[in-house]
């Protein structure tokens, strides 16, 4: 088995953090299924990247500019078209798992970020018009999202949501998703068929808390550097566990709904000093999902090295990482949301930017 394949084995997803026309033209995203990957998460930054550097969109934008549409709608035109022919390309996976597997995620508009009803219509949108079931939507974890998440998941839509930054993000979703949960439940909705992961951001916590460690400066604050990302999704998945393996959901679980998946995200290294695969070989488990950017995938597949249930291991470190950084004056709940601001931040102005 290639590292994709033993990942799968030990219980872990293996996803890829891109999509664009080009890597479905040219047959690279179908390798990449070939070799094991089993989703595909975008954003406004990878489509930003995809539509203004790829080649493969002038025909249609030349098309679309003689339509009377808005910018957003053309957007729109252009990206439904790749996450249909994606979710065409890996709905295999999506069969071979029963639904487990297999998903394309397509995000709503950074500017609906604190509208909630805006985010449950434009989701709404989104579904109907790629019209695939392995499609996940992506909607950020503010409150505003939250309420949306609650809401589509007690339609029977399927969810991927994304920055979370924080043991209260991880919370107040999986909260969300188990009442939504409940209401299609109440409506005699199938549970089976809703799938949701709750995408936690790694490597932008590293980026932030060294740099305030080193601003401290002390021995003992330098010692905590390059390990708050792991630490921080190391406790997440405790939160899960409890959550959804507790006698709590037992009820809903024998209705066959699924439990809402971890899902390791900002996965690729930003600091050269640590290991390629910093927030890939260290947090292995069952029942997660990592996805990765080309980069760490092709790092992964060329040298990874998978242990089974790494995600569980060092929990009691990860607890101590985090109360002293909690020492310091430094707390997850507080950072989380600077960084959810920065992140909400960064997707606006790729969204803006792609528009122009």
């Amino acid at each position: 088995m290639n590292p994709i394949q033993a990942a799968r084995a030990a219980g872990q997803q293996i996803w890829l953090d891109n999509l664009s026309r080009a890597l479905i033209n040219e047959g690279t995203l179908a390798r990449h299924i070939a070799d094991g990957v089993a989703g595909v998460t975008t954003n406004p930054a990878i489509f930003h990247k995809a539509i203004a550097e790829g080649l493969d969109y002038l025909t249609d934008l030349d098309a679309l500019r003689a339509r009377p549409l808005d910018a957003e709608a053309r957007y729109e035109a252009l990206v439904i078209q790749d996450v249909q022919r994606a979710c065409d390309l890996i709905r295999p996976v999506f069969d071979a798992s029963q639904g487990d597997a297999g998903y394309v995620s397509l995000e709503v508009s950074p500017a609906l970020a604190d509208d909630a009803a805006g985010t449950v219509a434009a989701a709404r949108r989104l579904a109907a018009a790629v019209a695939r079931d392995n499609l996940l939507v992506k909607i950020p974890a503010t409150a505003a999202g939250v309420d949306a998440i609650e809401t589509l998941t007690g339609e029977g839509l399927s969810i991927n949501v994304t920055l979370m930054f924080s043991p209260a993000h991880v919370e107040a979703v999986a909260a969300a998703y188990v009442r939504g949960l409940e209401a299609l439940a109440a409506k005699g909705g199938d549970l089976s068929k809703v799938r949701s992961v709750a995408s936690v951001f790694l490597s932008r916590w590293d980026s932030l808390v060294d740099k305030q460690l080193e601003e401290l400066g002390s021995e003992a604050a330098l010692a905590l550097r390059g390990r708050t990302g792991v630490a921080f999704a190391r406790r997440a998945y405790q939160q899960y566990l409890a959550r959804f393996h507790g006698d709590a959901f037992a009820t809903l679980a024998a209705r066959g709904a699924r439990p809402q998946s971890m899902l390791w995200a900002s996965t690729g290294t930003k600091n050269a000093a640590y290991s390629d695969l910093l927030y890939v070989e260290a947090l292995i488990g069952p029942e997660t999902v990592n996805t990765l950017p080309d980069a760490t995938l092709a790092a992964f597949l060329d040298h990874g090295r998978v242990t089974p249930g790494a995600v569980t291991a060092g929990v009691a470190d990860a607890d101590a990482h985090i109360a002293a950084l909690a020492s310091f004056g430094l707390d997850l709940d507080v950072l989380g949301a600077k960084l959810q601001h920065d992140g909400l931040a960064q997707f606006a102005t790729a969204f803006a930017k792609m528009l122009e």
